[in-house]
């Protein structure tokens, strides 16, 4: 087999280099914030030459949106405890866990810059937003199959997590018994 016909390993250095990028994203964020850093910084932060960032993301917007949907996808698995009061009352501690964490709101700041840099930045946010709506309709279709009635993913948004975002954006505290209280409200 010649270079061209290798095929990629999954766990191999294409892994490795994009966990690097990943993580680079993630500290810059953290440390400046969305829009004081460059393609090149992250590159240099994760060891790894610029082109390479851009022949597998293309911009920055796009690898912001990555590290985004990838931080969405492996923070908040949808739980299945068998009711939707259980499984809403789970996801919303680990959303309260999630967003009180090292790395807090990293992807509310990243999906409110986004919204501001143009039609690539919007689209980003719209992917952002659902994702979460695709993750929480799984949970709320497999309520109504065991034949609970269950909210729409958009009243799960309004009612649950969009209180705890802005609680934590103003500085206020995410207690249990106040994450409970709101699926209480919701359902």
């Amino acid at each position: 087999m010649n270079e061209r016909q290798r095929t990629r390993r999954p766990g191999g250095r294409s892994a490795r280099v994009g966990a690097q990028v990943h993580q680079a994203v993630t500290d810059l964020i953290s440390e400046r914030g969305y829009g004081n850093f460059t393609v090149g910084e992250v590159a240099a932060r994760a060891g790894v030459a610029d082109s390479s960032i851009y022949r597998r993301w293309g911009s920055l917007e796009t690898l912001l949106t990555d590290v985004a949907l990838t931080r969405l996808n492996a923070q908040s698995p949808m739980p299945d405890t068998g009711s939707l009061a259980g499984d809403l009352r789970t996801y919303a501690a680990q959303v309260a866990r999630e967003i009180t964490g090292p790395d807090g709101l990293l992807l509310v700041r990243l999906a409110v810059a986004l919204s501001s840099i143009g039609q690539q930045g919007l689209q980003a946010r719209d992917d952002l937003r659902d994702e979460r709506t695709r993750q929480l309709q799984s949970m709320l279709d497999r309520a109504r199959e065991r034949g609970e009635p269950a909210p729409d993913a958009l009243g799960v948004l309004d009612h649950i997590l969009a209180p705890m975002y802005i609680r934590v954006l103003f500085g206020m505290e995410l207690t249990p018994d106040y994450v409970d209280g709101l699926v209480d409200r919701l359902l």
